[in-house]
């Protein structure tokens, strides 16, 4: 077989259509195989072929008999072009899994900000709740960093009184957020 299949590839390299298509009815079933097993897909295999055995049509007069036969040269062909398929794949399936990745919002960001809008939200109202004074007394105590004696100063009032007013609102404030 080996004979013969060098003499069809010859001929195949002077431009001899009969003997291409003697040539794949003999290797063409092996290419075949071979890709399937390298490429694990019957679709992706026939692909794998019909590039190989175009690429046997276009290079076939570069082919050498003294160094090989030609059922080998174009099973490795065939093997090079399958290898190629499997890591294109690869590739691409890596792009898309970055891609993807990169495109979906990670579930817990996406669930941690609408809770923390939803809860800004809530004390947000509950502030609304409050007395005026109590709400002044608390903003500048707790989003002002001010202590108890700065807030009284700033609001002209009894450090005692701005107890009271923070102590009362925290208390409202725990009382509408659902708190004991």
């Amino acid at each position: 077989m080996d004979v013969a299949t060098d003499a069809m590839l010859t001929a195949v390299g002077s431009g001899d259509r009969a003997a291409y298509a003697d040539l794949f009815d003999t290797l063409g079933p092996q290419s075949y195989a071979l890709a399937v097993r390298v490429v694990r897909s019957a679709a992706r295999a026939e692909e794998v072929v019909q590039e190989a055995w175009l690429q046997v049509w276009r290079d076939a007069a570069r082919f050498d008999p003294a160094r090989g036969s030609a059922a080998a040269w174009i099973m490795t062909l065939t093997r090079r072009r399958a290898v190629d398929a499997v890591r294109h794949d690869q590739a691409a399936t890596n792009r898309d899994v970055v891609y993807q990745a990169r495109e979906i919002p990670d579930y817990d960001r996406v669930s941690e900000t609408v809770v923390a809008a939803d809860e800004s939200r809530q004390v947000r109202a509950c502030l609304d709740g409050l007395s005026d004074l109590q709400r002044e007394a608390i903003d500048l105590a707790y989003y002002g960093g001010l202590t108890y004696a700065q807030v009284a100063d700033s609001l002209a009032a009894n450090p005692a009184t701005v107890k009271t007013r923070i102590r009362d609102g925290l208390r409202a404030l725990r009382a509408c957020l659902g708190g004991a």
